[in-house]
């Protein structure tokens, strides 16, 4: 017995050496893979003669508003849609592009036949793409960057394509940095103007499909001189080692630009699609949509993450750790609205003690009924408890979704405090986005700025849009406001057993910081 429990027990440490070389030979093959294929440096072109009509639109405000910068909050799914499409029609010299995900979907090929037009009048485009949400959908960026003035790159890219076993291997072997993904959103257009926050491209991001959920999210448009900041971190990022030409994954694709165009032709000429582009058009003028609401101020800081964070590497601090420090100077309020909550220890302890001192602390996010991600609705069971005892307002969105549609969900990024700062980026308030994660925000003040986001929390935390969650004891209270529903329950509202039992697993499972 004793002889096969030790043959046992050899054959595992067997198979974990076996494993560990396997993964450090993958590695150095890797890394070579990667000195090999990267693409030339190249960097934000500077302001130069003839003006483009972005020049010639928000040159003179920036001259009216010297040093300052001029914001516009973008809440509805509708006006992100337009500022982007507006822009990259009004660029004459360059947009430079960073998403997590672009989908293929009605909204997606909209904006791909923007940026086509955009290069055909000259226009030079980068798109940097992560990689995770690219495989499957390499044909149309591959064929989009056969224009001789568009490059898509994408970020920390497997190297296996269009095979799954190996591209599994690959993954498994490389799990430490498969893991580490590029997971803020940047549109840049002729270094003028520039759109950050938690909106990816597709029709969930901007209401473009009514048969698809909606995403209640939040970005911020801005001009000035921060637009150069946010300039230079997407060059940052496009010349990090780990960003590769999608051509050097595919070297021998060739696409038919013509074939390409066809099927382009084809998706915006479509019913769907003149429908969406005449709801967003609808009241928004070209010109005064992108300059009539700017705020101006001052009081503007950049939050990043360096791009080496997918290296982990602390060569500047990350974007966690800076607003934990915002944070923790606030004296009487602090309000977040997040689609994931997994603050782990570290993060529980900054909210906790902020209400020791007296300091009220509300919380927006999903309901398990609402959440895209059950497993990390389970993670967040963990702390609800927690932060319920120290006496936080936690509101579980789950707005009623009508007949035949699924629930829209929560996936905006948005910190208040003190009813004075506020924060809108990429960053959810988990762990994956404080350590794992590269993410991207912007801090800023401005009343009538934070008066849209606190009207923004009062509507999602409203009883007809969420349920407040409470705690007896150890037992948690549902208020409900919903015909045919209890007015309190004590499990989660309009979720099944099946889903409350998964988050009830993974809610006990140490896998919180992969969420």
């Amino acid at each position: 017995m004793i002889s096969d429990i030790m043959i046992f027990l050899f054959w595992i440490i067997v198979a974990v050496a076996l494993v560990a070389i396997a993964s450090r030979l993958a590695h150095r093959s890797y890394r070579r893979f990667l000195k090999k294929s990267r693409g030339p440096e190249s960097t934000a072109l500077p302001f130069a003669e003839p003006a483009t009509p972005l020049d010639a639109l928000l040159g003179p405000l920036e001259q009216r508003h010297p040093g300052k910068t001029g914001l516009t909050l973008l809440l509805d799914n509708a006006d992100a849609f337009s500022a982007r499409a507006q822009s990259a029609t009004h660029a004459g010299r360059s947009l430079d592009l960073m998403y997590y995900i672009w989908s293929t979907d009605l909204a997606g090929w909209l904006l791909i036949d923007a940026l086509v037009a955009a290069a055909d009048r000259g226009v030079r485009i980068r798109l940097l793409l992560d990689d995770v949400n690219v495989q499957g959908f390499d044909r149309t960026f591959l064929a989009l960057t056969q224009h001789p003035l568009i490059e898509v790159r994408l970020f920390n890219p497997t190297r296996n394509r269009g095979q799954a076993l190996r591209r599994l291997a690959e993954m498994l072997l490389g799990l430490a940095r498969f893991t580490r993904r590029m997971h803020g959103k940047m549109w840049i257009a002729d270094g003028r103007l520039a759109i950050i926050g938690g909106r990816n491209v597709g029709d969930t991001y901007f209401s473009a499909d009514n048969g698809t959920r909606n995403s209640v999210d939040a970005d911020v448009m801005f001009v000035g001189p921060k637009v150069a900041e946010v300039s230079d971190v997407f060059d940052s990022y496009w010349n990090l080692g780990l960003s590769l030409p999608i051509v050097a994954l595919w070297p021998a694709f060739r696409a038919s630009p013509r074939a390409f165009r066809n099927r382009l032709a084809r998706h915006i000429r479509s019913a769907a699609s003149r429908e969406f582009i005449a709801k967003v058009q609808n009241g928004r003028s070209p010109d005064s949509f992108l300059i009539d609401r700017l705020y101006w101020t001052d009081k503007v800081q950049l939050l990043a993450d360096p791009p080496d964070k997918a290296y982990d590497l602390h060569t500047a601090p990350w974007m966690g750790t800076a607003i934990d420090s915002i944070l923790q100077a606030a004296e009487f309020d602090v309000q977040l609205i997040t689609p994931y909550f997994v603050p782990g220890s570290a993060g529980l302890a900054v909210l906790t003690g902020l209400m020791t001192r007296g300091v009220k602390v509300s919380l927006v996010t999903n309901a398990l009924s609402a959440t895209d991600l059950i497993t990390v609705y389970g993670a967040y069971r963990y702390f609800r408890s927690p932060m319920l005892a120290a006496g936080a307002s936690v509101f579980e969105f789950s707005k009623p979704a009508l007949a035949g549609h699924k629930h829209d969900f929560v996936h905006s990024k948005v910190f208040m405090i003190d009813g004075r700062q506020g924060i809108v980026g990429s960053l959810n308030f988990d762990l994956r986005s404080a350590y794992i994660n590269t993410e991207l925000g912007l801090l800023f003040e401005g009343p009538p700025l934070l008066a849209e986001l606190r009207a923004m929390f009062d509507t999602l935390s409203s009883p007809e849009q969420a349920y407040r969650v409470t705690q007896i004891g150890r037992s948690l209270r549902w208020s409900v406001v919903r015909g045919g529903q209890p007015s309190i329950m004590t499990v989660e509202p309009e979720a099944g057993w099946s889903k409350r039992a998964v988050s009830w697993m993974v809610g006990h499972l140490p896998i919180q910081e992969y969420l």
